[in-house]
């Protein structure tokens, strides 16, 4: 069992690095056209580390979930953050590449629906890591 501790917190630690990156660029890059270009090209190095952070969470929780109410909660997030993390890489991510070398800022919708998406993450990320060390 505890390579699968292992193994879940690693995954946790990878995917949360990873969005704390894209998402600091992200916000940086609301108002700069020059930060804007290089979030895009980011988040083709981001998205592949958090989906495996996500993937390794998820590996190795099918072998450490036990059916509690907190570890039911737990899941009920990782499921959040995979349909959060599907949104950004099938609609968001194609919009953004969309916009590599156009020299603008990303659209006000597609910044109101980042910034959303952006919540969602963070928070499901960070609620993970303390349902890790309090379980």
């Amino acid at each position: 069992m505890v390579i699968f501790e292992f193994i879940h917190i690693a995954g946790i630690i990878i995917g949360l690095g990873a969005v704390t990156v894209i998402d600091t660029m992200g916000f940086i890059s609301r108002k700069s056209k020059e930060w804007t270009q290089v979030t895009i090209k980011a988040h083709h190095v981001t998205k592949p580390l958090i989906w495996l952070g996500t993937l390794l969470m998820l590996f190795s929780w099918l072998f450490l979930y036990a059916g509690g109410y907190w570890e039911i909660v737990k899941s009920v997030i990782i499921g959040i953050l995979i349909l959060n993390g599907l949104f950004l890489s099938f609609y968001i991510s194609p919009r953004l590449d969309r916009l590599y070398g156009n020299r603008t800022l990303i659209p006000s919708r597609l910044q109101l629906l980042i910034t959303g998406s952006f919540l969602v993450s963070f928070t499901g990320w960070w609620i993970l890591v303390y349902l890790t060390v309090a379980l």
